[in-house]
């Protein structure tokens, strides 16, 4: 008997969700290229129309810091998911949290604070960040930032506000996942997006800035729960339900990329309603975002499938975390040191300059990040091992303990 359409479809769209999941290796690639290139080469300054045009395009890497919302949230929640009602559900998540996350966090505050003062004289940039590290020692630097809404106060290390919004919902997500049914779970992720927007959009209204609104947790969390539904979703019925979500994934990615250049063309050509759609447009990318995760878990062959398993983007995932911490120290320094002055000199052209910035920047922080992880935080993570939920998914998971 030949199986019915339903069912064969059904069996194509079969979708893995625990184990080694390489689709989202380059997911997190991705978004660490996106982040690299806001900051290498959105950051330039830019002396033609053309070089204004490069480097505005990239500043909208920026939006990578979203996309590792979105995927730390589908992530995060389809571990506890899975966890759920096994042994130990609490010590083996925080134990593992706190090994992937605070010895690189806490090494790096340590080594710009407490050990590159009394080797040299800091420059005044971070000095002038040192006065305000107790709000990194605590994860509340994005409360700091809100409140004088001024990156240059944190300087090499404001970047970190997005580590503290993230830990945030280590902290509270698994009391939440472990006292909620997964129905309820829903709707409490749909709730906390629609107050997210919600709050945002109160917020502009009431003058506050952009980059306020941008760093507050309760106005961010939105994404980190997006990513957290689909997790959810995902998982209904053992899993079932994870290939229909990933056959609809790309009419929904089409559906919520053609939102946003509309939304974006209106603000670009009216004010009206541009402080209300700003805060739309962020729920979209988060919507938006959502929907690439569940592309990069196609099985098969099919292009996006091999796109995101991309060897480059794969390596660049595997060692995100060091790069997004490292590079922006990097970008300091370079300002610091008036390092495309420099290479303006050096090289007589402007484009040249660039490129260079970006190619030097990117490749100090890849290597720096491969020597963090392999010299240094790999050897703890290996303690992972001992706060193991499942034991099939943990030996399918270790040859990619860097996530």
């Amino acid at each position: 008997m030949q199986p019915r359409p339903a069912e064969t479809s059904a069996q194509t769209a079969r979708v893995q969700l625990s184990g080694h999941l390489p689709g989202l290796d380059g997911v997190r690639g991705l978004a660490i290229v996106m982040v690299l290139a806001t900051h290498f080469v959105g950051g330039a300054t830019a002396h033609t129309l053309l070089q204004r045009l490069v480097v505005k395009a990239a500043g909208y890497g920026l939006l990578g810091v979203d996309l590792f919302f979105v995927l730390s949230g589908f992530l995060i929640t389809g571990l506890l998911v899975r966890a759920k009602g096994r042994p130990n559900y609490f010590r083996n998540f925080y134990a593992r949290r706190t090994l992937r996350i605070f010895p690189l966090y806490y090494g790096v505050l340590a080594g710009l604070f407490l050990v590159l003062p009394r080797l040299t004289t800091v420059t005044p940039m971070l000095a002038e960040a040192a006065k305000h590290q107790a709000w990194l020692w605590t994860y509340t630097s994005n409360f700091y930032l809100a409140h004088v809404s001024d990156w240059n106060t944190l300087t090499y290390v404001n970047h970190f506000w997005s580590l503290a919004v993230e830990e945030h919902f280590y902290l509270l997500w698994p009391l939440v996942v472990f006292s909620f049914s997964r129905p309820t779970l829903e709707r409490i992720c749909i709730g906390v997006i629609l107050v997210g927007l919600a709050m945002r959009i109160g917020l502009a209204w009431s003058g506050m800035s952009e980059l306020s609104i941008s760093v507050l947790t309760p106005c961010r969390v939105d994404s980190l729960c997006a990513g957290g539904l689909l997790a959810i979703v995902a998982h209904r019925d053992e899993g079932r339900d994870a290939g229909r979500l990933v056959e609809r994934a790309l009419p929904a990615a089409l559906l919520f990329g053609g939102l946003i250049v509309a939304v974006s063309a209106w603000c670009a050509l009216t004010d009206l309603g541009v402080t209300t759609l700003h805060q739309v447009r962020d729920s979209l990318y988060a919507l938006f975002f959502g929907a690439v995760v569940l592309l990069s878990l196609r099985p098969g062959h099919s292009f996006f499938s091999r796109a995101f398993q991309n060897r480059t983007l794969r390596f660049l995932g595997k060692y995100s975390y060091g790069l997004y911490v490292y590079h922006a120290i990097l970008l300091w320094y370079f300002t610091d040191t008036h390092v495309e002055a420099r290479f303006d000199a050096l090289l007589g052209n402007h484009w040249l300059t660039m490129i260079a910035v970006a190619v030097v920047g990117t490749a100090i922080s890849v290597a720096v990040a491969m020597l963090s992880f392999h010299l240094f935080e790999k050897h703890l993570l290996s303690l992972k091992r001992f706060f193991e939920t499942d034991m099939t998914e943990a030996r399918a998971r270790r040859p990619m303990a860097a996530r």
